[in-house]
Parts: structure tokens; C-alpha cells; sequence
């Protein structure tokens, strides 16, 4: 248990140990009883009878000092300093991302040119998740059918990895937005985290470039199951409006051109499931608006934390204990005889 001792944030760790300081006095009292002077410290008694280069009282306060020091050392003084943590709890939130053959559009600009979908969204959803380290994360893909490619996880480098291996071809071709939808909300399902039947702490973050056209549940359903819950629902529309170029490849996977196709994103039914669960609608024709969507879901989607002050103890005892141990052998040494001077 420890003792406040010192204003400004210092105390002992072990201040029992100070109790021994009260022998030093006693020690003293009782040597000065003595006929003859006979001091605790060993060697100090061959003082008595000797003649030397006069040192008086001097090595027996320098040990007795260095004593007090060694003493003070052992009730390990600290210093305080107070911490705070901010970050205790955090949301549990789903991808659900789009991987049908039309997320291949290459209607994004890269650093390096033309880049498809699929790879403008991959960086930006790393940056997201690494910007909510307290949440837990899971990922929905979908495209004629729905899959997990990841549960919820405080796992966020593993998570990166996964996203980092997104393609067009994991899934089944087509667009089933509702299945997709449908399956992120059974992953937030959990009972310890539901309160009257909604659930607390939790949204969807769902991604597409067309409009649904498979698949068992229609999206305004799956909507239904999400509003029922609770869970919030951002909706973003990813692409170009109207024609945007699709790359023509061989059976090896080499590209042999373009070919134009039309953007078929179903806005209105995005903005809907949005607009019924509580949630938002972005439409990402680019890098900086989709960097925008996420950044804009990031903030809306913050929690704010009561801080907690935790105190972090700085040891000090080596600053007692060193001299104290040079004090206390130095007044040793000054007593020896013979040293300073020869005896008579």
C-alpha cells in the first residue's frame, strides 16, 4: 500500500521501512552510555585507543548518512504522474462489399493510371479500419450469393490482409445487394449486446455499383431485418454514372482492350435502405469521394469516451540508494586504521 509522503505527486511504495531510522538515535544513545565508544558499524570500535590524522566525528557521519539514505532507498520513493485512457468500448460494424463482374469498371484514376473498383476502394477501407482500433470489424462479400470473408475482430491486421486479397471471381457473378445486406445484419446478431430487441453499438456499411438482380432477399427487406434492429445502415454507390470503360480480357487473364458498358447503380433503392435505418447514402465516382463517404461514416459514427486517470509510478530509489551505498562505504573505509596515520 502506498503513503503520500512528499507533496507534488510523491510517495513510498514501502514506507514501513522507515521504522529503522528510529534505531539510528538509539544507536547513538546507547554508544554514548559505553565506557568505551563502541559504534555498530563494524570496524568503527577500533577508533578507541588510537591516535591518527585527526577526522573527528567525520566517517561516522558520512556512514551514518549513507545509512539514512540506503534506508530511504529500500522505501522505494516514486514519483506520480497521472495517465489518461480515453478509448474503453468501441462499435461493432459490418462491410458488405460488392464483388460482382462490374465492380472490374476501371472509372477510378490511380497514381498510375486506370484502376478498377475493386482496387480504388481496397486502400480506403484499410485506411478506415486502421483509424477505429478500439472497434471490432467483420466483412461480407457478396455477389450471386453472400459470404463471410471475416467475422467481427479486434484482429485489424489480419483484417487488412483479407482486404488486400479482394477480387472480382471470389463469388459467384450477378448483384445480390439483399443477401448481402441480409448477412451483415445476422453477424451483428448477438443477445448480450440487444437491448429490448435492438441492437446497441453497431452499424453496416454497405457498398455496390448496380442494382440487385439475385439472390433470395429483395434489399428493402433486408432493410426491414436492420430497421427492426437498430442497426444503421451506410449505403455507398461506387462508379461513374452512365458509360464507363470494362476491360476486355483472354481466357489467360491478359488484357486485351476495352469494352463500354453502362453503370445500372439502383440509387434510388441506396438512398432508401439508408434513409429507413437511420443511416446515410454517399455516391463515390471517385477516389476523393469515396475517401470522403468513409471519412464522413468515421466521424458520424464516433463514440466519445468519459477519460479514466490511471497514475504511472517513476522509481527513484537509485537516487537514495547510490550515494547512499558510497556514503555508508566511504565512512567505512576513513575509519580503518592505520590509513590516515600511524597509531600510538
Amino acid at each position: 500500500m502506498k503513503t503520500a509522503l512528499f507533496s507534488g505527486g510523491w510517495t513510498l511504495a514501502d514506507p514501513a521501512w522507515l521504522l529503522l531510522l528510529l534505531a539510528i538515535p538509539l544507536a547513538a544513545w546507547w554508544r554514548s552510555r559505553r565506557a568505551r565508544p563502541v559504534l555498530v558499524i563494524p570496524r568503527v570500535a577500533r577508533w578507541a585507543g588510537t591516535r591518527t590524522v585527526s577526522l573527528g566525528r567525520f566517517p561516522a557521519l558520512l556512514a551514518g548518512v549513507g545509512l539514512v539514505f540506503l534506508i530511504v532507498a529500500m522505501a522505494r520513493p516514486q514519483q506520480l504522474e497521472e495517465k489518461k485512457q480515453v478509448r474503453q468500448k468501441g462499435y461493432d460494424i459490418m462491410l458488405a462489399i460488392d464483388l460482382s463482374p462490374s465492380m472490374l469498371a476501371e472509372d477510378y484514376e490511380g497514381p498510375h493510371g486506370r484502376i478498377n473498383r475493386v482496387q480504388a476502394i481496397q486502400p480506403i477501407i484499410e485506411a478506415f479500419i486502421s483509424r477505429r482500433p478500439t472497434d471490432r470489424i467483420g466483412v461480407v462479400i457478396y455477389g450471386g450469393r453472400a459470404y463471410t470473408l471475416s467475422p467481427l475482430t479486434f484482429d485489424h491486421e489480419w483484417l487488412a490482409r483479407q482486404i488486400r486479397r479482394l477480387k472480382v471471381g471470389l463469388v459467384e457473378d450477378a448483384t445480390a445487394v439483399g443477401d448481402g445486406l441480409g448477412l451483415a445484419v445476422s453477424r451483428l446478431e448477438q443477445s448480450e449486446r440487444e437491448d429490448g430487441g435492438q441492437r446497441k453499438g453497431a452499424f453496416i456499411i454497405l457498398m455496390t455499383d448496380g442494382s440487385n438482380n439475385s439472390g433470395v432477399l429483395a434489399p428493402m427487406q433486408a432493410a426491414e431485418l436492420a430497421r427492426a434492429k437498430g442497426i444503421p445502415v451506410y449505403t455507398i454507390g461506387a462508379g461513374q454514372p452512365g458509360v464507363v470503360p470494362m476491360p476486355v480480357v483472354d481466357n489467360a487473364g491478359r488484357k486485351l482492350g476495352y469494352r463500354q458498358a453502362i453503370s445500372d447503380l439502383d440509387e434510388a433503392t441506396l438512398q432508401r435502405i439508408s434513409e429507413l435505418t437511420g443511416g446515410k447514402f454517399f455516391r463515390a465516382m471517385d477516389v476523393g469521394t469515396a475517401e470522403a463517404a468513409f471519412a464522413a461514416i468515421d466521424k458520424r459514427q464516433r463514440i466519445e469516451f468519459n477519460a479514466k486517470a490511471q497514475l504511472k509510478a517513476h522509481e527513484w530509489y537509485w537516487a537514495f540508494g547510490a550515494p547512499g551505498l558510497l556514503s555508508f562505504l566511504g565512512g567505512l573505509a576513513l575509519a580503518r586504521p592505520g590509513r590516515w596515520g600511524k597509531a600510538v
